[in-house]
């Protein structure tokens, strides 16, 4: 008997953090939510990333999800700009261990072949995608439409014969 699994998907980012809740029964996908945590430029490093954890932790603790996905980061050319990105992604990792979920990691590339086909795409074919897959889904920003399809990623991937002896483990 197949359940009903509900997904979170985060794009981490130390300005903002998108994240978008769906659910997965069977091959079947509904949105549920999506929003962004946003942290304020003119704080200090320390305070940023804990507005971060706390706006991702007040989202686990409101829509309870079972499993999470984050976006692996890419390295940019300003060292400093990479590390503040990766402690963002640090958090986005550690909220939903925390709250006990495993949390899976997945390239760009990745994301964009699962939810456009291909491995290389723009935002606005991630965005019409999203749509075409789930009518209902609503966002409001780059950030939140590309953490639901990081949580379509998953929910692709997670039927896969790896993951659910990863799972078994």
């Amino acid at each position: 008997m197949r359940e009903t699994i509900r997904i979170v998907g985060i794009d981490p980012g130390l300005r903002r953090t998108g994240w978008g809740i769906v659910e997965s029964l069977g091959n079947s996908l509904r949105f549920v939510a999506s929003g962004t945590v946003k942290s304020d430029d003119k704080a200090d490093l320390a305070s940023r990333l804990c507005q971060l954890h706390d706006g991702l932790a007040d989202v686990l603790h409101r829509h309870m999800p079972h499993e999470a996905a984050v976006e692996h980061t890419f390295v940019n050319k300003d060292a400093s700009a990479t590390l503040k990105l990766g402690q963002a992604r640090g958090i986005a990792m550690l909220v939903p261990a925390r709250a006990g979920l495993r949390v899976a990691e997945y390239a760009p590339n990745a994301v964009k072949k699962a939810v456009i086909g291909v491995g290389h795409g723009d935002k606005q074919q991630i965005h019409m995608m999203v749509k075409v897959l789930m009518p209902k889904a609503t966002f409001q920003g780059d950030d939140a439409a590309d953490a639901l399809a990081i949580a379509i990623c998953h929910a692709h991937h997670r039927q896969s014969a790896a993951y659910r002896i990863a799972l078994a483990g």
